[in-house]
């Protein structure tokens, strides 16, 4: 199981448990107060890695190290390397080379806006939701003009320019070019809720993979290759996870508010790449603890949660966006076109009412839209942790 404190729910800035003031009884006080839709810069949990880390980096070290707006560079090149795996280099028309300002001139034509939950592949809460504003990479790679022998793209960024300390990431030529229609394309990010991407969020400009884990959003983007090499060079893949893993379906619990023989349950779950149908809870009474392989699992019957539902779309999104503009929405009506938005957070909640005396353990799971139940299909947590969480509270 995998307990997360108060704090962290805290950090997330996740509306999850607002539902509840509707579903409670005129005895029943609210005692947890609704959140922001949208997780704020500062409030976003760090994963961040370099020592020192390069959002710590001030004054000239930051300039040296690219890492403003003003000393900012993007470099595409190809891969000049050949062995007995890649017998034919990478060719690209022209290298190319983007600082800031060109890149935001390319917003101008080409900008996409996503809401996005970042989780990463091995923490058990998720890190923060925000809307990510960019330039999708397919656009990027254009300026390149004609290539050939190109099957993979590599990127990275500033990690002190330490070779031992670079954290990179890859993805297939076809992922970045070829985009399904309704799914959203990679991209090269420079606004975080409107506002520039601050360092410690990986700024000024990052990528984002919206069906990925936070390993392949690199931060601090800086390089990207283009290579013949098939072979992926993750660096989490060489760290024993699974490199092409996508955000799983989950649900995570927040704390349980009781009063007196009520309890309210709450938290959010990722919509991930197989989509969410619903969340539902268990409750038991307090015992003997639950291995994987417990006989009682089988026998747990589990109730149905109430899903949040979708907010005032002009209420938490910056000023000046409208929702027609972000990808998922419809852009004649403004609405989703699917609720919850897949690779975003959505509340929900559930009331557990005339609870008898005694110490009680509630447990929370996702169903997926193929009828999946979390941590079904995979279990191999180094394609990304999905354990179901656990929470215990007393009845007096």
């Amino acid at each position: 199981m995998n307990p997360i404190s108060r704090r962290q729910a805290v950090k997330l800035g996740i509306g999850s448990l607002a539902a509840m003031q509707t579903s409670m009884h005129a005895e029943e006080p609210a005692q947890i107060k609704p959140r922001a839709f949208l997780t704020s810069a500062d409030d976003f949990e760090d994963v961040s890695r370099g020592t020192p880390k390069p959002h710590s980096l001030t004054g000239e070290a930051l300039v040296k190290a690219k890492l403003t707006p003003e000393s900012w560079k993007l470099e595409i090149s190809a891969d000049e390397t050949t062995n007995e795996v890649v017998t034919q280099k990478a060719q690209i028309e022209k290298a190319v080379t983007l600082d800031y300002a060109q890149l935001l001139e390319l917003g101008k034509k080409h900008r996409v806006l996503f809401l996005k939950a970042m989780q990463c592949l091995n923490i058990a809460t998720p890190l923060g939701q925000g809307l990510w504003e960019g330039v999708p990479l397919r656009d990027l790679l254009r300026l390149c003009g004609a290539l050939s022998n190109v099957r993979r793209v590599y990127f990275w960024g500033f990690h002190n320019d330490d070779p031992k300390q670079r954290f990179q990431s890859s993805l297939s030529y076809t992922e970045v070019m070829e985009t399904p229609p309704g799914e959203l394309p990679v991209f090269i990010a420079y606004k975080l809720n409107g506002e520039p991407i601050n360092l410690e969020r990986g700024g000024p400009v990052r990528m984002v993979v919206p069906w990925a884990h936070g390993f392949k959003s690199i931060k601090w983007l800086q390089h990207i290759r283009l290579t013949n090499d098939f072979q992926i060079n993750d660096t989490y893949a060489k760290q024993n996870n699974d490199p092409d893993s996508h955000l799983k379906t989950a649900a995570y619990l927040d704390d349980v508010v009781v009063n007196g023989k009520t309890a309210h349950i709450g938290g959010w779950a990722i919509s991930g790449l197989s989509g969410l149908s619903h969340v539902e809870t268990w409750l038991r009474p307090a015992g003997h603890v639950l291995a994987d392989n417990d006989t009682e699992w089988q026998k747990a019957t589990w109730q149905p949660a109430q899903l949040d539902a979708q907010p005032d779309w002009k209420s938490v999104l910056p000023t000046g966006t409208r929702p027609q503009d972000i990808l998922g929405f419809n852009k004649t009506t403004g609405k989703p076109l699917s609720w919850p938005l897949r690779y975003s957070m959505v509340g929900y909640s559930t009331t557990l009412r005339d609870l008898k005396p005694g110490q009680y353990e509630v447990r929370a799971r996702t169903v997926d839209l193929n009828g999946f139940a979390q941590p079904e299909p995979r279990s191999i947590q180094k394609s990304g942790k999905n354990g179901i969480q656990l929470r215990t509270f007393t009845i007096s």
